[in-house]
């Protein structure tokens, strides 16, 4: 596809989506959708103006994907609830972690036994597959700052952990098929991949996170007036706590999000302690910096100002990303074996490991069948795949994970953005009878 028509399509795109924001809020189906559908149809399912190779462009791929993510999940994180309780978050760390190993093994027996793959191929399909969409899931999740609800909460932290605890599997299954070191009885993998990667991811995060949000806290309360570019704060941010992870061999994707909560909840806690000195700077429920004495309007949080920026970017990744999903689709592509897959995986393995995962909870059985239900795949699916190719996979294999990964991601985005908006609706009318548990 030339230049010129990338600019046009892109283009109008954008200005399509900036003119009809209003209009697609009222439709039954998500912007996902509409950009699948234009991909479909400018890609060579229909027209055949562009393909996208993503068994050549894997190095490329990979590093969109990454970035989306990675901005996805520090949006998630700073819209987490405050204060943080364990009995609000037991749940989806139980998803994040229980939920995720089911899942896995379902889809690993699935694929090995009923598909012929591999054993390692089955884990790494199943890691693949396994983690929720913080990218597409954006009907579902927390919406605002001050948004306390319980199942949006719970989809949406699920949804920034499990990219993180889905890293384990997918370095067992390639060390099942040779192409990682698992050591001795998979000591190293246990000790390593699991449990360092994982808790020094979370340290990480919780540390920057942390830090930065003294930083500026203190910056804009020694000097009245004082400004902060928050959106570079917030980019820096996962920049920073990125690059760390990866030297120390930590999940960055976990050490992201919890960088994010963490500078949330430490603003927060700066400004319950400074609340009683009336030129200190405060914030509201919302994550809104507020002023005691009154005095104008108050420049923003960095968790707060740059939230706004990071949705944006967020938006603009979506759309690339599934445009180019699109491009990747042949009609050929579509095979029983990939449908019954994704069947597989939307009405069995993703129920059963939801509901074994929250079996002791207080969770209130509505919340734990939308939850079931609700588990997009998408974005972090790719990511992983591409990430999998670049670390030796073989082309034959990596071919066939192609083709039932993309089936999967394309009917989730079609089965779940069709189903959203009914069933959100439906939820909320019969939300007054629901139990609360907080």
């Amino acid at each position: 596809m030339a230049n010129a028509l990338w600019f046009l399509l892109v283009g109008g795109l954008l200005l399509a989506r900036g003119l009809t924001s209003t209009l697609l809020k009222h439709l039954p189906v998500t912007p996902a959708i509409i950009y699948l559908a234009v991909g479909l149809l400018v890609g060579p399912t229909v027209l055949n103006v562009f393909h996208f190779n993503p068994l050549k462009q894997s190095a490329l791929l990979e590093i969109l994907t990454e970035v989306a993510v990675l901005i996805s999940l520090f949006s998630a994180g700073v819209k987490m609830p405050v204060p943080v309780s364990f009995a609000r978050w037991r749940p989806p760390i139980l998803l994040a972690s229980v939920s995720m190993t089911v899942s896995v093994g379902m889809v690993a027996a699935f694929a090995h036994y009923l598909l012929d793959l591999p054993l390692g191929a089955g884990v790494l399909l199943g890691a693949i597959l396994a983690p929720t969409d913080p990218v597409l899931a954006t009907d579902v999740q927390i919406r605002h700052p001050g948004d306390r609800d319980q199942l949006r909460f719970t989809l949406t932290c699920e949804a920034g952990m499990n990219d993180g605890s889905a890293f384990p599997f997918v370095l067992l299954g390639l060390g099942l098929l040779g192409l990682h070191e698992l050591g001795e009885f998979g000591l190293r993998w246990a000790l390593v991949d699991v449990i360092w990667a994982t808790m020094a991811g979370i340290a990480i995060g919780v540390i920057c996170g942390a830090a930065l949000a003294r930083v500026g806290w203190k910056l804009r309360g020694d000097s009245s007036g004082y400004k902060l570019m928050d959106d570079f704060l917030g980019l820096g941010l996962i920049g920073v706590v990125y690059g760390l992870s990866l030297l120390a061999h930590a999940w960055g994707f976990l050490a992201v999000f919890f960088a994010a909560v963490a500078l949330r909840q430490t603003e927060l806690k700066l400004a319950a302690a400074g609340r009683d000195d009336p030129e200190q700077p405060q914030i509201d429920k919302t994550g809104q910096q507020t002023s005691a004495a009154d005095t104008g309007e108050p420049p923003p949080t960095v968790s707060g100002g740059s939230l706004i920026f990071k949705e944006h970017l967020e938006r603009l990744s979506e759309m690339l990303l599934i445009l180019l999903i699109g491009g990747m689709m042949f009609t050929d592509s579509w095979s029983w074996r990939a449908v019954a897959l994704a069947l597989f995986l939307f009405l069995v393995a993703r129920p059963v490991s939801v509901l074994a995962s929250l079996l002791g909870t207080r969770t209130s059985w509505p919340i734990r069948g939308m939850v079931g239900w609700f588990g997009v795949r998408g974005i972090g699916s790719l990511y992983y795949l591409m990430y999998a190719i670049q670390h030796g996979l073989p082309e034959v294999l990596a071919l066939e994970l192609i083709q039932l990964t993309l089936i999967v991601v394309t009917l989730s985005i079609l089965v779940h953005g069709v189903s959203v908006k009914p069933m959100m609706g439906r939820f909320w009318r019969h939300r007054k009878n629901l139990p609360h548990h907080e």
